[in-house]
């Protein structure tokens, strides 16, 4: 009646008791039949090995990793190359896997590629980069092949590894080697125009403005000082000509003329005095000795001397020793004079060139901040390049000297005792659920179908009429054949009585 009304604990039990067999025949051969089926299953056994992945060991603030992927990427990259068609095909063939399989080569390598499983290591801790390590399981069909196999996997992960992380490294330093050298070539351009700037605008540059102002002021003073001496010099020369038209005045048109050897001797003397102030190539030197000779020619050779004029205006031999000697520091003042003038035109010519330097310091300003900052920017750009370099070399030795992140084996390839599939005790316990499963799901299609009514809760589910009264089922009691001991068994029981004939009739 399952289906047909709602069941209680009691029917359940009913239905259990009618029909426990169905249950009990699929439950017991189900297993046995699981069990007798992993016989002809392939086995496959796993070999599995760990690998884990060690951390620089030179601390990361003295010497900085060139390979800062992160290890999960570069471990896909790395699987990727492993799994490759040319990576594959060299395993397939030395251990000859699935050769009794009758496969073609791609599908050999894509079946090996299926068997291949990579896994992270269950760790409690964090790594710097990602996972502190992982596994590499492969599946044969044989024990040790899958051992073989697995160890090969391990050795061609530890290599890829390497090998990428010393390919990184070398780009990494032939990329910086070329980066430093055009680094340094554009920091030589900048300090060879530097250098031509400062040559052509030498003492023009911005830090020598205040040099500059300092040189013009006392050039400046100095001006004004030589100007000063200049108006002196001027004043005494004039005094001088004054001194001399009133000497010159003073003195009569014919003087009594001294003799030869008074002359000869106040000329002498007024060479002395010349020449202890002048050297003797100064003119005033070399007109005294003229006359001197002169006069000494004169004394030597009296019959050649021819009476003299009247004195000239004009310096000549008669004029007075005063006279002369107003003559020689009227003449000594011009020279003074003219140097003067000379050292005043040399002053004003350097401060025209200071004040040039100084006005035009703004413009050098601007082109010597713009060669500065190019040089600072070419500069930094060499010293940073050149510290990549550094680092990148240093991680290569670190590298080469396997100091740096290396995958090493923490435990090799297994050889597995068990297979992993297929095992028995799952497979039993699989046939022992799926044969319970079977005879209920049989059980209830048995009481869906069947239609007696077997109880009074049978009847009133469908006429919806109370029970009068209940007959046992007793029709099959004559069909039933006694056995050989029922007559044994039967208890004794009397023949019913005659009915009276008044009841007959």
């Amino acid at each position: 009646m399952l289906g047909h009304r709602p069941l209680n604990v009691e029917d359940y039990l009913f239905i259990l008791k009618r029909h426990w067999w169905v249950i009990a025949i699929p439950t017991v051969v189900l297993p046995i039949v699981a069990v007798v089926a992993t016989l002809y299953i392939p086995a496959q056994y796993v070999s599995q090995s760990s690998v884990q992945i060690g951390q620089q060991k030179v601390s990361n603030d003295l010497v900085k990793q060139v390979v800062t992927e992160d290890i999960n990427s570069r471990l896909a990259t790395i699987d990727q190359q492993i799994e490759s068609r040319s990576s594959i095909l060299p395993i397939v063939d030395k251990f000859n896997l699935y050769a009794d399989q009758r496969l073609t080569t791609d599908d050999r390598i894509a079946l090996a590629r299926k068997n291949i499983d990579i896994q992270a290591l269950p760790t409690g801790f964090a790594h710097s980069n990602g996972v502190p390590g992982f596994t590499i399981a492969f599946t044969a069909s044989d024990a040790h092949t899958a051992q073989m196999v697995c160890a090969e996997i391990t050795s061609l992960f530890i290599s890829a590894n390497l090998h990428a992380q010393q390919d990184f490294t070398g780009d990494t330093t032939d990329f910086l080697k070329e980066q430093l050298d055009n680094a340094k070539h554009t920091l030589d351009d900048q300090e060879a125009k530097k250098a031509d700037f400062e040559r052509k605008y030498f003492g023009m540059r911005p830090e020598d403005e205040g040099q500059n102002i300092n040189i013009l002021n006392s050039l400046n003073t100095q001006l004004d000082a030589s100007t000063q001496d200049l108006s002196r010099m001027e004043q005494n020369k004039t005094y001088l000509e004054t001194t001399l038209a009133a000497q010159l005045a003073a003195t009569p048109a014919s003087v009594s003329p001294q003799t030869e050897e008074q002359q000869l001797q106040a000329l002498l003397a007024q060479r002395d005095n010349l020449t202890q102030h002048y050297s003797a190539q100064y003119p005033d030197v070399i007109a005294i000795n003229r006359r001197i000779a002169d006069l000494q020619a004169k004394i030597a050779h009296p019959s050649s001397a021819q009476p003299s004029p009247a004195a000239p205006a004009t310096p000549g031999g008669n004029d007075s020793l005063a006279v002369q000697d107003l003559r020689a520091r009227i003449r000594a003042a011009d020279l003074g004079i003219q140097q003067k003038r000379a050292e005043q035109a040399q002053i004003n010519k350097q401060i025209r060139d200071y004040q040039a330097r100084i006005q035009s310091t703004p413009q050098v300003e601007e082109e010597y901040e713009q060669l500065t900052r190019d040089s600072q920017t070419s500069q930094a750009l060499y010293d940073s390049d050149l510290a990549k370099l550094n680092q990148a070399q240093q991680a290569t030795d670190l590298q080469n000297r396997q100091e740096g992140e290396t995958f090493s084996v923490l435990d090799a390839a297994n050889l597995p005792d068990n297979p992993t599939y297929p095992k028995r005790k799952v497979f039993a316990s699989g046939g022992l659920a799926g044969g319970v499963a079977l005879g209920l799901l049989i059980v209830a299609l048995l009481e869906y179908r069947d239609t007696a009514l077997r109880t009074e809760r049978d009847v009133w589910a469908f006429t919806k009429l109370p029970t009068l009264a209940v007959i046992a089922w007793s029709g099959d009691v004559a069909e039933r054949k006694p056995g050989k001991f029922a007559r044994l068994k039967r208890p004794f029981r009397r023949k019913p009585k005659e009915p009276v004939a008044e009841a007959q009739g």
